[in-house]
């Protein structure tokens, strides 16, 4: 048994997100008139790049949205066509100018069940070489961080970006 959607009405759509006013009903019988619902028509994806020494891999990404410059994990949109491990491969290639290999996927999951639709994936990978530049409209500077510099991170709370937190939550506890 899962909610039914009886009518649907089009907000907005372009190629990255949809928003769409449902009107659903529950398996309960209850019938919500307005639901809104945050369409993603592709998933997402975060690489915990790791090397020799056990220190992962950062970008520091610019943020329109926060009008911030964090550090976070590469990341990025699964192009269509695309498994989530290549995407995870070429999303390390863009943000960090590194190539990747043994792409392992740990985990997926939905960051805000509630709302939206968007599929996010985490891929552990190891660093092989430095082949290129890091796209710089992006991403302002790369580093490695050790397990413990990440660790101090979570404390003081300076991880701001949700999708790398997941993601190195998940990888301390392997």
């Amino acid at each position: 048994m899962k909610p039914e959607r009886l009518a649907r009405k089009i907000v907005y759509q372009s190629p990255w997100v949809n928003l769409y006013l449902d009107k659903v009903r529950f398996p309960n019988g209850h019938v919500i008139d307005r639901f809104h619902l945050l369409d993603f028509p592709h998933a997402a994806v975060a690489a915990v790049v790791v090397n020799e020494a056990g220190g992962i891999l950062f970008a520091r990404i610019f943020r329109y949205t926060t009008g911030t410059a964090e550090w976070e994990l590469p990341a990025g949109g699964v192009e269509e066509g695309e498994t989530v491990t290549d995407a995870a491969g070429r999303e390390v290639l863009e943000e960090t100018g590194f190539t990747s290999q043994d792409h392992q996927l740990i985990y997926s999951y939905y960051p805000m069940s509630g709302s939206a639709n968007k599929h996010f994936h985490v891929v552990v990978c190891k660093a092989v070489a430095y082949a290129q530049d890091f796209d710089k409209s992006e991403v302002s500077e790369t580093r490695w961080f050790t397990r413990e510099e990440i660790k101090q991170m979570i404390r003081e709370k300076a991880i701001k970006d949700g999708f790398s937190l997941t993601a190195l939550l998940l990888w301390l506890q392997s």
